[in-house]
This record gives structure tokens, sequence and C-alpha cells, in this order.
């Protein structure tokens, strides 16, 4: 349930700060006031695509945030797996619409995507307005509705899987019986690349020791005289080396150790040290050896390293991505070469889950033809109530290829004069007929919408009167199982809700605020008479104003 909304900074909305109860309340107001700014408040604050256009002249960044509680168990589950914090029945939706375009999402102060606050929107609030009556002149969302009342969604997700199978091997099949001589053609090729890059013998970490040979091959003049530098260093030539003097060294401490225990250490470490620079040397010797180049081996060095770079070029930049072009060159050929035998294991996939999709597309089509006709019935009840008792409201099933969906084509048809055929809603339904009946169908199926807050915008569109009343009556005994938020124009609705919200606009220094208002009882009665009124309050509009809002809360 939706208990709290802050606004700041939506178009003529400077501030606004909401508090909302439970039951049935009313968004009233005169036209222009900001009733529809308020609505796409919210909208937008759940996640619902919105234009820069929507943040208020020279704010830098307009905000929504949205306090519900009595958060569904599902849900939590779901915000524990996406890293939101759960807090105790109690959510926080927020989102930041900066001027230049970007927005900010936070779900309990987490930051989220705008797909994952738009889901857990989804989860708590829905939104019924006019443009959502005329989506029932799509006929793939009067399948949704038969489906939403059959409580079919586990079977179609079933239905559905199978069917991506069933699809997914078709696809197979399709590639196995592709045009023979292009299947020849790719086999040769693949043969060709295979023999290659078997032949080229890669191995991972090749390329980079050969280059440190070559970079050794190319500097061997320059390596060499440092190697001589060094040598002449430790071994000396015509003056004494590093090795000879360690060592006379060495023989001076222990000489003295002699007359001086103390020198004894000296010597060891000047000993040690000696040792140490022999070893040096005897190994500096080695590397030298090594300096003794052989050009067929800079020869051989340079051709691999060629070589690779060839391959490297069509198959890729290292020996690990060329491997894996060859591994999967392998199990292409593979699969043309065994193609039949792939082809006869495909086939032998595509009859059972052909299988399965039939049968499972049967069972839909069997629930739903008992699903259509329990929405029927109750939508038929629904639509009497609404001061339309002579519509005749049926649901069309026809049979068609298998699809996603199942085998089913489903459409709504209506008859609104005694003795006419039922054709389909888009040839037949005004504004004000297709919300009744929207709102029939949500009355219906609201018990199998597990969403606890329900707002409805102007739903009362395109009718007065008796069927006015008779919305308002409809929309209070929704308000009993869920919140229900409505804006509205018609008296006989505002009279019918438990708490009403004024809506007014106003100019200052210039500029255009817009205000909301909670009313107390002798505030409704003012703006009731004044929605009957449409002019000047009288004593006898209060008069009848006080008279619907007492006879009305009244009403069960």
């Amino acid at each position: 349930m939706l208990t709290q909304l802050t606004i700041e900074n939506i178009a003529v909305i400077e501030r606004a700060d909401v508090s909302f109860s439970s039951g049935m309340t009313v968004l009233t107001g005169e036209t222009g006031a900001g009733k529809s700014i308020l609505i796409d408040s919210i909208h937008a604050g759940l996640g619902g695509r919105v234009s820069r256009d929507l943040v208020r002249t020279g704010a830098k960044s307009a905000c929504v945030t949205a306090v519900f509680q009595n958060v569904p168990e599902t849900l939590c589950a779901d915000l524990e797996e996406w890293g939101v914090p759960v807090q105790e029945d109690q959510l926080i939706l927020q989102r930041e619409i900066r001027a230049e375009g970007k927005t900010l999402c936070r779900v309990n102060n987490r930051p989220v995507t705008v797909s994952v606050l738009a889901a857990v929107g989804a989860r708590m609030l829905t939104i019924h307005g006019q443009h959502e009556s005329y989506e029932l002149l799509d006929k793939e969302q009067h399948r949704v509705y038969v489906d939403a009342q059959g409580q079919l969604d586990g079977l179609v997700a079933e239905y559905r899987q199978v069917y991506a199978q069933l699809r997914a091997a078709q696809k197979n099949m399709d590639a196995l019986l592709t045009n023979e001589e292009e299947k020849t053609r790719r086999a040769d090729l693949l043969t060709y690349e295979i023999e290659e890059l078997e032949k080229g013998a890669i191995t991972p970490g090749e390329q980079e020791k050969l280059q440190q040979q070559r970079t050794l091959f190319r500097n061997g003049e320059k390596t060499a005289t440092q190697f001589l530098r060094c040598r002449e260093a430790l071994q000396g030539g015509d003056e004494p080396g590093v090795v000879d003097l360690l060592q006379q060294a060495a023989d001076a401490a222990e000489e003295a150790a002699q007359y001086m225990p103390q020198a004894q250490k000296w010597a060891e470490q000047l000993r040690g040290a000696y040792y140490d620079v022999q070893s040096l040397a005897d190994e500096e010797a080695r590397f030298a050896g090594f300096l003794d180049f052989d050009p067929e081996e800079r020869e051989r060095v340079e051709a691999r390293l060629d070589e690779l770079y060839r391959l490297g070029l069509k198959y890729g930049r290292t020996e690990e991505e060329m491997l894996r072009y060859l591994e999967n060159a392998k199990k292409e050929l593979h699969a043309i070469e065994h193609a039949d035998e792939e082809l006869a294991k495909w086939q032998q996939v595509f009859e059972t889950q052909k299988a399965k999709a039939i049968e499972l597309a049967r069972e839909l089509s069997h629930r739903r033809r008992d699903a259509a006709r329990e929405l029927t019935r109750r939508v038929a009840e629904e639509l009497a109530f609404l001061a339309m008792p002579d519509v005749c409201f049926q649901v069309e099933q026809v049979r068609c290829p298998l699809n996603e969906n199942g085998c089913d084509r489903i459409q709504f048809l209506i008859s609104t004069n005694p003795g006419e055929d039922p054709k389909p809603l888009s040839k037949i339904a005004s504004g004000g007929e297709l919300s009744r009946i929207m709102l029939a169908l949500k009355t219906v199926l609201a018990r199998h919408d597990p969403v606890d807050t329900m707002i409805f915008d102007e739903v009362d569109a395109g009718i007065s009167g008796q069927a006015a009343r008779k919305v308002g009556q409809k929309l209070r005994q929704l308000s009993r199982d869920v919140q229900v938020l409505c804006v509205t124009h018609t008296a006989q609705i505002a009279a019918m809700a438990d708490s009403q919200l004024l809506i007014q606009k106003e100019v200052k220094d210039g500029k255009t605020y817009t205000h909301v208002q909670p009313l107390n009882r002798e505030g409704r009665i003012d703006q009731i008479a004044r929605m009957i009124s449409g002019g000047e309050l009288t004593p006898l509009m209060r008069q009848n104003a006080a008279e619907m809002l007492e006879k009305d809360n009244d009403t069960p």
C-alpha cells in the first residue's frame, strides 16, 4: 500500500508531500490544476519512461519518493537477490531526474537500474489510465486477461519452454539441410585450415620465448661487450679483479686473526664473499658461451616467428586463440561429416517437443475455454452493475497454428444493443464504454492480482449521471480489497471516497505552483458542491453535496 509520496520540482509542482490511507482516495480539482502531473510523477517514480521536460523550469533536477507498506514476501526474496536491503514492512522507491536527461534510481536507499526500479514498482502499484482502456483494442491483451482469469501463468510458462525447444530443434534441422554444395565448400575450407594449424604445431608461450631469443640475437654484440667488461671486473686482466682482491682480503684477515681474534669474523665474511663472487664469475663464463650464435639457429627463429605471425593473422592473435579456432573448426567439420546423424537426432528432438507442445497447447486451450466462460459471466454481471445491462460481452476463441502462446486466437466481442451480433471492441465501443469494460475486467481480475494499490486516471471519462454513480460504487467495492486512488471530475464518484485530495494551481511572482491539500468533511462538501454546480456555492448546493456525501458513504 502506498502511504507517502514526495514530489520535488516536477512540472508545476515545486514540492508536495502527500499521505495516503487505505480504502478509496479521490484526487479532484479544476482541469489543468495538475492531477495528471501527480499521476505522471508516480509513474516516473516507479520506473516509467520520463522526459527531461518533466523537470520544473529553472530546477537542476526533480525527485519522486514513494513509500509503501505491506511488502510481499516474494518481492522481499527478489530484493535480497538484487542486493537491496530489506526493511521491515517498508519499501522506499526513489528516482531523481536531472535536467540534462540522466536519472538516478534507488530502492531502500540502494542504487539500482531503471529496470529493477520498474520491476519493483510493478509489484506494488498499477496505473489504469485512459490509454490503458484503449489497450482493450489490442487482441493480444485479451489473451492475457483470459489467462489471468484462469491463473494459467504456470502452464503458459511450461508451454513456452517446450515451444522454444521445438523452435530450436527446427532451426538446427534447417541449418543441417542447407545447400549440399555450400556444405562441401565449407568442409574443404575447414579441412585446409585444420591441416594448416596442425602442421603449425602451435604451443602456448612459444612466440614469447622466440621473441626473447630474437632480441638476444639482434643485440648480441652489445651483450658480448658487457659480458667482457663484467669478466674483466671479476677475473681481472692486466690488473687484479674482484675475485683476486677478495681472496687477498680474506687471507689478510685470517692472518690478522692470529693476533686479533675479533678479525676472524671479518675473515669468514670476506671468504664467503669470495666464494659467492667466484660462483658468479663461473656462471658469467657459461652465459658468455651462449653468445656464440649459430646463424642457422637465428634463421630458424626468424622463420618460425614469421610462420606464427602469418597464422595469427588468419586464426587469432595468440596461441590460445589459434588453438581455440582449431578446436572449433574440428567440431564444425565433425558436424558436417556427421550431418545425417545430427539431423536424425534433431528430428527426434523435434518430434518429441512437438508432441509435448501439442499436448500442452490442447490443455491450455481447454482451460482457456473454461476461463473465458467464467470471465464472460462475471464481466457481464459487472457491466450490468455499471449501467450497461444491454451490453453482450463475449470471448471469441479460435483455433490457430502453434505459436509461442499456444494454439488459440482470442478476442473480446461486444454488442451494445439487443438484437445486434457481437463485434470486435474496436468497431463498437466508445471511450466511456471502454472505461467501464476495463473497470469491470479489473474488478473481476483483482483477486488474482497481487498488487495492493490501483490508480484509476479519469475512469469516468465519457460518462455521467447514474453510470458515474455505478462506477463510484464499483471503485468503492474494489477498495475493500485493495487501495484505490482515483482521479475524477465527477461528484458522484468523489462522494463515494473514504478520503479526498484537492489539487489546486496558483500563480505567484510570475510562476505557476500546484498544491495538494487533504480535505476534511467541510472541505469535501464545498468541493463536491463546486463539482455539481460548476459555479458559485449556494446553501442548496452545499446541502445537496452534504446529503450525497452522507448517503454514498453509507453505501456498502
